[in-house]
């Protein structure tokens, strides 16, 4: 007597890796072609990854980092202050 498993479903081992569906439009499209083409990375998700971890190095570089603060504190203050010129 077999036993029954559904389709697509893992019985012998854990989920070891994580993923997402990203959507792109036209222009989003364009910008990951052009980035590609910088990264000289043929597949989209290597592509994706390496970006994000371009990314996050510059948003956590002291230099840029301190730019990005001060960025937020402003936006922050302009809140705070009621200035809504700038979004």
């Amino acid at each position: 007597m077999p036993i029954e498993q559904k389709p697509f479903t893992r019985y012998h081992e854990e989920k070891k890796a994580d993923s997402f569906t990203v959507r792109l439009n036209e222009q989003e499209r364009a910008e990951l072609e052009r980035c590609k083409g910088i990264l000289e990375q043929k597949k989209d998700s290597t592509a994706l990854k390496q970006m994000a971890i371009i990314g996050a190095f510059v948003i956590h570089s002291t230099p840029t980092g301190r730019v990005l603060e001060f960025l937020f504190i402003n936006k922050r203050r302009n809140k705070d202050r009621g200035i809504v010129d700038f979004d």
